[in-house]
C-alpha cells in the first residue's frame, strides 16, 4: 500500500469518510452519461429517480463501474483485499425548480421536495461481523444548490443511533426514517460536493443526509455498497432481507456467508 493510500485510510478511519476521489476518465464518463439518458429516455425520470436497484446484475456498463479499477484500489485500501458487492443503487435529484421566463434565475420550487433525512446506513442493511463502505460515484456536479452529500464527521464512532419516522413529507429513504434532531450535531455537517466524475467514500455508521435540489441542475450519483468477505447478514423477522445482487469483486470468499455470491 502506497504511503498515500495508508494516509487515506487513517483519515477514514478517524473521520468516516473521504471525499473528492477521481474515479472516471473524460471518455468513461460521457459513456456514462450518455448510457444512463438511454435509460431515462426507456423508463421515464419518475422510475430513475430511486427504482434502479441492482441492475448492475443486468447492464454490463454499470457492472463495469462497480468493479472500476479506481473504486476498487481505495475499498480494498480500507475493507481488505476480499471484497463482496453487496448492493447497489442510483440515486436521481431531478431539478425542483421551474425556469422563470422573465429571466428570474430563482423560478417556483415545486412542493415536497425530496431530500435525504440524517441517517446510518448500517440501519437498513443488517450486517455484523464487519463493516459496510458505501460509495457516492457523482455522472453529474454534486453542489450545494442540487443537494450535496452532508456528513457529520466522525459520527460512525458513535455506534448505532435510535431512528424513528421521518416528520417530513419528501424523504427519499424507502423506508422514511430519520435520526431524531436532538441526537444529530448539525451544526458539524461537512458538505461533500464533488465533480462529475468523482467519488465519496464513507461508512456505514457514519451519519449523513442531503438537502433537497432547488436547483435547475440533476445530480445524479451511483451508490455502491461494498462489505468484507468476513461480514454476514443478520436475520430479522421483522424486517426479512435479501441479498439477490452480492458479487465478489476481489479477493477470494472463504466464508460464503452470501450464498449467491459469484465471481
Amino acid at each position: 500500500m502506497t504511503t498515500s493510500m495508508v494516509k487515506q485510510q487513517e483519515i477514514y478511519n478517524q473521520q468516516g469518510f473521504l471525499s473528492a476521489l477521481s474515479v472516471l476518465n473524460e471518455t468513461e464518463l460521457k459513456e456514462a452519461k450518455r448510457a444512463f439518458s438511454e435509460l431515462e429516455k426507456e423508463l421515464g425520470e419518475d422510475y430513475t429517480q430511486y427504482s434502479l436497484h441492482n441492475v448492475h446484475i443486468q447492464y454490463p456498463w454499470v457492472e463495469g463501474l462497480t468493479k472500476h479499477p479506481q473504486i476498487i484500489k481505495v475499498v480494498k485500501a480500507i475493507l481488505g483485499p476480499d471484497v463482496i458487492l453487496l448492493d447497489s443503487r442510483f440515486i436521481c435529484k431531478y431539478p425542483t425548480v421551474k425556469p422563470d421566463i422573465q429571466g428570474n434565475n430563482e423560478g417556483e420550487p415545486k412542493p415536497g421536495l425530496p431530500y435525504v433525512a440524517w441517517h446510518q446506513d448500517m440501519r437498513y442493511w443488517g450486517i455484523a461481523g464487519g463493516p459496510v463502505l458505501s460509495v457516492w460515484l457523482a455522472l453529474d456536479d454534486s453542489v450545494q444548490e442540487n443537494g450535496a452529500l452532508q456528513v457529520i464527521p466522525g459520527s460512525h464512532c458513535a455506534g448505532m443511533l435510535p431512528h424513528r419516522q421521518a416528520t417530513h413529507s419528501g424523504n427519499m429513504l424507502s423506508v422514511n426514517q430519520e435520526i431524531p434532531d436532538e441526537l444529530v450535531q448539525a451544526g458539524e455537517a461537512v458538505l461533500c460536493p464533488l465533480l462529475a466524475g468523482q467519488m465519496s467514500i464513507h461508512d456505514g455508521l457514519l451519519v449523513h443526509a442531503s438537502e433537497p435540489n432547488r436547483s435547475q441542475r440533476r445530480r445524479c450519483g451511483f451508490v455502491i455498497r461494498y462489505i468484507p468477505t468476513c461480514a454476514y447478514p443478520i436475520q430479522d423477522p421483522d424486517r426479512p432481507r435479501k441479498f439477490a445482487a452480492t458479487t465478489l469483486v476481489c479477493g477470494t470468499d472463504q466464508f460464503n456467508h452470501f450464498s449467491n455470491t459469484t465471481k
